[in-house]
């Protein structure tokens, strides 16, 4: 056994191999949406294709965060759902908000230089569903280009309005965490079962059409993870093995293109164990502060590669005279990757920090972080 920092129920209190493993996640979404568009020539690879189930890791990572970061307050009784709602919107609505003008302004610019693109995934409805995020929350046969990843966002801020609920079964259960964790696979395996019969697919593929229902038992699982964890004591040589096993385990499952749910299911380990890394003292480079970084950065890399690819193929295809579905080279990639880096570097130090900041002090007289930086 080894010694670790102090700790908030049972771990410590910043898990920088989480924050770094948004990185990652958020490098798979983008390389997901990259491989749909570059020539089939450049090959085809499961593990990216794969990699579009990042999200449901998020979802996971979210309950994970929120029983750290929120659940001994809220056993105490000493929790604050306004302060916590304060919290998520200084989080999420920064960022979502200038994102989403800059999709506006392109959208409003395209129109008015008589630029081709789909008006029917533009419509103001869409725009408005987005902007208050509630996009996710209902039924739609028709896709929203108006910042298309927030969907994600619109399942997470349903699940943070229902935090209480949340936290009060995790309560409830916190010294039978695997009951809990049961809860949360017994509900995704049921939730599945309706998606299939209302959509006719599986739950990893809900997104604008009820994405909440995605999310509903996959936060209720971070929280049972994170009940878990809190038992949990390993040994480093335990910890580095288990997290090496279910890593290759998860990237083995989306190489053969297994069934989504099955990778869904094995990610749940490996977030366990990528967590356990804090605990047993061996993150090592995980923590460096360069990945660290990165994983703060996630959050605006995963917002705007979208907007930023497809401002790139429309003004691309405007200039070529062809048109916008338009395959693209390793070049031009590797270009608008660059570009959408420094852009998300950008939005995080100068929109998203400062507006987090500003909104925390104006609306809780909060001006400090978090507990945890991976919230």
């Amino acid at each position: 056994m080894t010694s670790v920092s102090p700790t908030i129920e049972g771990f410590p209190a910043d898990l920088k191999a989480l924050t770094s493993l948004r990185a990652f996640l958020a490098l798979g979404v983008v390389l997901f949406h990259y491989q749909l568009q570059w020539d089939p020539t450049l090959g085809f690879s499961p593990i990216i294709e794969r990699s579009r189930l990042a999200v449901d890791a998020f979802f996971m990572l979210s309950g994970f965060i929120m029983a750290h970061v929120y659940g001994p307050s809220f056993a105490k009784g000493t929790f604050s759902y306004k302060r916590f709602i304060v919290a998520r919107t200084a989080r999420m609505y920064p960022l979502h908000l200038a994102v989403l003008a800059g999709v506006l302004v392109m959208v409003l610019a395209a129109a008015g230089q008589g630029v081709r693109y789909d008006p029917a995934t533009y419509t103001p409805q869409g725009f408005f569903q987005t902007l208050f995020l509630i996009q996710a929350w209902f039924p739609s046969t028709l896709g929203s280009n108006w910042s298309g990843p927030s969907w994600s966002l619109s399942a997470e801020w349903f699940a943070y309005l229902l935090f209480p609920v949340y936290a009060l079964v995790a309560t409830r259960l916190r010294h039978r965490p695997r009951l809990l964790l049961g809860l949360g696979v017994v509900g995704f395996i049921a939730i599945d079962a309706v998606y299939g019969q209302m959509f006719g697919k599986v739950l990893p593929r809900a997104e604008d059409d009820m994405g909440i229902m995605r999310i509903l038992p996959e936060f209720l699982i971070g929280m049972g993870l994170h009940g878990l964890g809190q038992g949990l004591r390993w040994s480093r040589a335990v910890t580095i093995t288990a997290t090496v096993a279910a890593t290759l385990a998860l990237f083995a499952t989306m190489q053969f293109s297994l069934d989504d749910r099955y990778v869904v299911a094995l990610t749940a380990p490996v977030i366990l164990c990528w967590s356990m890394l804090a605990k047993a003292g061996c993150e090592g480079p995980l923590s460096s502060p360069v990945l660290v970084f990165a994983g703060e950065v996630s959050f605006a890399l995963y917002l705007a590669h979208m907007p930023v690819l497809v401002a790139y193929k429309g003004i691309a295809a405007e200039m070529r005279g062809i048109d916008s579905g338009f395959v693209m080279t390793s070049a031009e990639l590797i270009g608008l990757f660059v570009v959408t880096v420094l852009v998300s570097v950008a939005l995080h130090l100068f929109v998203e920090r400062p507006g987090r900041s500003s909104i925390r002090t104006r609306l809780d007289g909060v001006g400090r972080r978090p507990v945890a930086n991976t919230d």
